[in-house]
């Protein structure tokens, strides 16, 4: 049965922002938190409830598409729900950080971010959308608050999600999402437009554009529409920058990513806080969306199962991601690996088709030259049965996916992301004994300099098999699958 939790989460009018969970009407509700010190609220904190739950209210009533996330509506949230909802906008940001590092252009990524929205944030109750978004970008909010690192990745996908839905929106609903954000900035007179017509029209040409004859102007300061200072497609004059109608978003953006950053930081600063309350159902919640993995269960192989111990080491060298063709190089190498690089690794064997009786083999045969039998069935056996489940608690673990090994702390092992924990001169040797050269080699160290690392990994799979790969690599076990699809018929055919 599903437990229900009201909650409200609000940056009031003197900037302090507040989480509060309502007092459980059964044992099904979550436990009453605030992020105030304590828990028994001032009459004067009432008082900012009380007016923050008016503009909650009120944002709530307004008729248009776009919520600002000034503060969230005070609303029951099945806990489920509350999971759910976050997962489906993490798919939209996650979707959105992959056409960003693949290099989309505007338009791509608005036709993008519609597909992507169309796609996770509908609802069966068309009355529930808006309810929806405000619950999963709060949710979300309380899960990237917790590192500079997460917060930087959550205000960027954010930031263009609001500009991209923006720019979808009719002209009525623009002029009404502006008036929001209560921008002071005034258009400018028809005598100022004609000292300034003749440079308008070229920054116009200089842009493509056909005409200004109707178009409406802002005279705001330079420094609030970055984004368009560094294209050159504004005009600049004593410290101004000259904004046309169709150029607002950029202005737009500036103040809802400034607000959004104030929000996130002020977030953080009551994060233990709020976990003290919250350490048993909330906390893992949190903690785990952050690093969730959304595609495929590779718990149990589905496609070229049942590899046997004679394969491995053609799979490695023709199938096996760079992290586990390393795990597997380092082991031959040592005949040892480190309890994460052995999780990571074994894991993945596991994901891709090797037995439990064989997995067993593998790991005593790789280990013999340093641990007899006797000592390999006393300190390591164990470990490999649990990850098949068949010690302990009986938990059928899953392989890792991409995002849990580059979130790991790889300390002095020897597991990890090569393209995020590698010294760039130890990824370029280990690429090069994988085939990738030239350009692509280039493009790859390119990506994973900007910590794009699955796409690097991505440009990685289609250099080796001449093919494109455009839903991406988001795990380990899904390389293995998409290579044997390509490499498997080739092999049939030679035979």
């Amino acid at each position: 049965m599903a437990m229900r939790c009201g909650f409200l989460l609000f940056l009031p009018a003197k900037s302090r922002l507040a989480i509060k969970c309502q007092p459980p009407k059964s044992p099904s509700f979550l436990p009453q938190f605030s992020l105030y010190p304590s828990l028994s609220l001032s009459l004067e904190k009432s008082m900012e409830i009380l007016r923050s739950k008016r503009a909650s209210t009120a944002e709530a009533q307004t008729p248009r598409s776009i919520p600002l996330y000034r503060s969230a509506p005070d609303i029951e949230v099945r806990i489920d729900d509350f999971e759910l909802y976050a997962i489906d906008r993490l798919r939209v940001l996650k979707g959105i950080s992959d056409g960003l590092s693949r290099g989309k252009k505007p338009d791509e990524m608005e036709k993008l971010v519609e597909e992507l929205w169309r796609a996770n944030m509908r609802h069966q109750d068309p009355s529930e959308i808006t309810k929806k978004d405000i619950i999963s970008h709060f949710v979300l909010r309380l899960v990237y608050c917790r590192s500079e690192e997460l917060r930087k990745w959550f205000l960027q996908m954010e930031t263009t999600l609001f500009r991209c839905r923006y720019r979808a929106e009719s002209y009525e609903s623009q002029k009404m999402i502006m008036s929001e954000f209560n921008i002071t900035n005034k258009p400018i007179g028809s005598a100022e437009y004609e000292t300034v017509k003749d440079k308008l029209v070229q920054v116009a040409r200089s842009i493509s554009q056909t005409s200004i004859s109707d178009t409406i102007f802002f005279k705001v300061p330079f420094e609030e529409v970055p984004d368009l200072v560094a294209s050159r497609r504004v005009f600049l004059r004593k410290g101004y920058a000259y904004v046309a109608m169709n150029q607002v978003v950029s202005l737009l953006v500036t103040h809802f990513q400034s607000t959004l950053s104030k929000a996130l930081d002020l977030t953080n600063s009551k994060w233990l806080t709020i976990m003290v309350h919250e350490r048993d159902r909330l906390k893992p919640m949190v903690e785990a969306l952050s690093t969730s993995y959304l595609g495929p269960d590779y718990s149990q192989p589905k496609e070229y199962a049942d590899i046997s111990l004679k394969d491995i080491e053609q799979l490695a060298s023709s199938s096996f991601p760079l992290c586990m063709r390393h795990l597997f190089d380092k082991l031959r190498e040592d005949h040892h690996l480190k309890h994460g690089g052995r999780m990571q690794l074994g894991l993945f064997l596991k994901g891709v088709g090797l037995k439990l009786e064989d997995a067993l083999a593998f790991w005593r045969a790789e280990f013999s030259p340093k641990v007899n039998t006797e000592r390999f069935d006393k300190e390591y056996a164990y470990s490999i049965r649990h990850n098949y489940g068949k010690e302990g608690k009986r938990t059928d673990y899953t392989p890792y996916s991409c995002q849990k090994i580059i979130s790991s702390t790889t300390g002095s092992g020897d597991h990890g992301c090569p393209y995020r924990h590698f010294s760039e001169e130890n990824l370029r040797a280990a690429l090069g004994k994988m085939g990738v050269g030239g350009h692509t080699l280039e493009d790859v160290i390119d990506k994973a300099r900007n910590h794009h690392y699955q796409l690097a990994c991505t440009l990685t799979f289609e250099a080796i098999h001449a093919t494109s790969c455009e839903s991406g690599i988001n795990h380990p076990n899904q390389y293995f699958s998409e290579s044997r699809k390509i490499l498997q018929p080739k092999s049939q055919t030679t035979e």
